[in-house]
């Protein structure tokens, strides 16, 4: 079993970018814009200011706390992964201790945010925390950990349609399943970085389980689905061209993501995980916000 280093001495600016580093903080991106196009689909354009603020720091918060969790339930793993072993956690540039306390406190402030919004945000945000924290284990034991996963994220925009509301419908959970194959088709892609490993190790995904090239058809499969249900959400709530446009240029983008990397060529990867897909979520955001107003 592999020991994890001390952690040395290091300055406060310098220990809050490791920890910025760690939960891939500017990743946010990727969960805000879907969170917020539930937001302003429930109110039909802009909420309150309250509900925006409370919204984002509730959305933000639920992230933080699934980052570090998976930092911490993934922390050996990490650190026999040589993708992952330079991490700060596994290297002991930042302390276990620390880590918790990060996702103790980001609890805390979801619980308080969930307060701010209504009753039925608070009383569903301790569901959100096992969601989005329990995802971690279940690579463990099931393939299907992809999709936990893609519906761990598919609470930001049900969630901000309940922040507003304070009651759930179908047309959020439509948005949810649009967010939930998404993130699960990436993560199906990302996963297949890890192929020799989770093999060697016995955990659990869709490239370990089926290949890498059945792999890459699944993630197309469900970036199919996403598409259709970004599509049929456009037509169920009657929202104006701008709509379309913007969902013509996020399903461009998901056929361009899958044309980056191969079964024998996943160099391209990052790229596609972390750069396309930031355009994607603004892009869906800002042409249904324009849509409302059209």
């Amino acid at each position: 079993m592999a020991t994890q280093p001390q952690s040395t001495g290091i300055a406060p600016t310098a220990k809050l970018r490791l920890i910025l580093d760690s939960i891939r903080f500017e990743h946010t991106i990727f969960a805000l814009p879907f969170a917020y196009l539930g937001m302003v689909l429930a109110a039909r354009g802009l909420p309150t200011l309250p509900q925006f603020l409370w919204i984002t720091v509730a959305m933000a918060s639920a992230r933080t706390l699934a980052m570090s969790a998976n930092r911490i339930i993934d922390r050996r793993l990490d650190a026999l992964n040589p993708r992952t072993a330079g991490r700060p956690l596994p290297t002991g540039r930042l302390k276990l201790g620390e880590m918790a306390v990060l996702a103790a406190v980001s609890l805390a402030v979801l619980l308080v945010a969930a307060a701010q919004l209504n009753a039925l945000a608070l009383a569903l945000a301790p569901v959100a925390a096992v969601v989005v924290v329990g995802y971690s284990y279940t690579k463990r034991f099931t393939w299907a950990s992809h999709f936990i996963l893609g519906w761990a994220d598919g609470i930001a925009p049900a969630g901000a349609w309940i922040g507003v509301t304070g009651s759930l419908a179908w047309e959020p959970v439509l948005m949810a399943f649009a967010v939930a194959t998404w993130i699960g088709g990436f993560d199906i892609l990302y996963a297949c970085q890890d192929y020799r490993f989770d093999v060697e190790r016995g955990l659990h995904s869709i490239p370990q389980r089926f290949g890498i090239a059945a792999a890459l058809v699944w993630a197309r499969g469900m970036h199919l689905l996403t598409a259709a249900a970004l599509l049929g959400l456009g037509l169920w709530l009657g929202l104006g061209f701008p709509y379309y446009i913007g969902w013509a240029l996020a399903s461009a983008l998901l056929v361009y993501e899958h044309r980056l990397v191969s079964p024998t060529d996943l160099s391209r990867l990052n790229m596609a995980f972390f750069n396309v897909n930031g355009y994607i979520a603004i892009i869906v955001f800002v042409f249904t916000f324009a849509s409302i107003y059209v």
